[in-house]
């Protein structure tokens, strides 16, 4: 509906759906969330036939270049991400300063940090008026230090030296090393790679807007990952596997399994791991994940199963005109815990994969001449009133 609300015409607003909530806000060639049908792709290729056959770097090639590299391409790819993994000398002086700052254990503001003195040290330019090799290089840059960087301020709060990254390994096997310094199990190093690669990307989420937001401007690629950080930390987008899992040790038993989510349904409250503002059937990336994590098995895992069971049949007598589904953040909380990763790092390791999905979409933006700006409507007291 248009409507003028005493402005020109030429300046009518437009009213839309809270939140921009199915507003096509732009165009991309990097996938799409078809939210009815329970599927998401990169590019061409379902994203779950890709997290079980392909690897992450792979992946990463898909959505920088468009294509699935060739053998000799994704040798090349690999090369270049590896040697982009390293941390300059004078950020990593100062990484025991930024990881000792104040008494939280949080990475991500960490990691912005980290982010913004990387940029100033290489002299990242903005990407409108520079050449789109540039842009280039320092996407991969971002992406490929990430990991690097998140792993050593985990190990220096914990009193440890940081261990350089080494190559051979997947991604996933290249995260758990840079974490303990060791080579990890050949099962957790699958599991997480698929983790990895299904999260890579996902429509026009809040932080991927937010970069591309960023990009429309014209800013350097730091920036736009540096807002995206900031709206990934709130806990209704990246911060919620920790919570799902907080959920699961509150219950503690079967049998206040009922009890529990009565209440809280009864009560309006929101309960971690169920409901998605795009999917209108389960999420794909969740049954990939319970797949994983009952193979393998366990209390955590049998436990996690019922507690599904009995809160989706309960979602369902108490909201049958709202169907809500199991979501990502459930069984990948699950799915890490049973990789022996801490709470605290459930959200750096969806960050390590998120992004190369928001730098692939601040090079699309980047081509692109046309600012992002809306509009809010006013609704305080009229204006102007006396000054007292």
């Amino acid at each position: 509906m248009t409507t003028t609300h005493d402005r020109a015409p030429e300046t009518a607003l437009i009213d839309v759906p809270a939140g921009l909530a199915g507003v096509a806000a732009a165009e991309t060639r990097l996938g799409d969330v078809r939210g009815r049908e329970g599927f998401f792709h990169y590019r061409q290729y379902s994203a779950i036939d890709l997290a079980r056959h392909r690897s992450l770097e792979d992946v990463w090639f898909l959505l920088v270049e468009g294509e699935l590299p060739t053998p000799a391409q994704s040798e090349a790819f690999a090369d270049e991400v590896a040697a982009a993994r390293v941390v300059p000398d004078e950020v990593a002086r100062v990484l025991p300063a930024i990881a000792a700052a104040g008494a939280g254990r949080a990475l991500l503001p960490r990691l912005r940090t980290a982010l913004s003195l990387l940029a100033s040290v290489e002299d990242m330019q903005p990407v409108w008026g520079t050449d789109p090799a540039f842009h280039r290089r320092d996407a991969v840059r971002i992406a490929a230090i990430t990991p690097t960087v998140l792993a050593a301020l985990h190990r220096l709060r914990q009193g440890l030296d940081p261990v350089p990254p080494i190559d051979g390994v997947s991604a996933a096997g290249l995260w758990l090393y840079l974490l303990s310094g060791s080579r990890a199990d050949a099962r957790d190093v699958e599991a997480l790679d698929r983790y990895l690669i299904a999260t890579v990307d996902h429509g026009f989420n809040a932080s991927t807007f937010t970069a591309r937001v960023a990009a429309s401007a014209g800013s350097d690629v730091v920036s736009a990952v540096c807002g995206a950080i900031g709206t990934f930390l709130g806990p209704l987008h990246g911060g919620a596997p920790d919570r799902a899992l907080d959920a699961l040790d509150d219950i503690g038993s079967r049998e206040r399994i009922g009890p529990w989510v009565r209440a809280r349904i009864e009560a309006g409250d929101r309960i971690m791991g169920f409901g998605h503002p795009v999917y209108r059937t389960e999420d794909p990336r969740a049954a990939m994940l319970r797949e994983m994590a009952l193979t393998r098995g366990g209390e955590l895992a049998e436990f996690a199963a019922d507690v599904e069971r009995q809160v989706l049949t309960l979602l369902a007598e108490i909201k049958p005109d709202r169907p809500l589904h199991t979501n990502v953040e459930f069984w990948a909380g699950v799915v890490m815990e049973q990789c022996g990763l801490s709470r605290d790092l459930f959200t750096p390791t969806f960050t390590v994969s998120r992004v190369i999905g928001w730098t692939a979409n601040v090079l699309e933006q980047a081509q692109g001449t046309k600012i992002i700006r809306p509009s809010a409507r006013y609704v305080g007291p009229p204006a102007p009133q006396p000054v007292p």
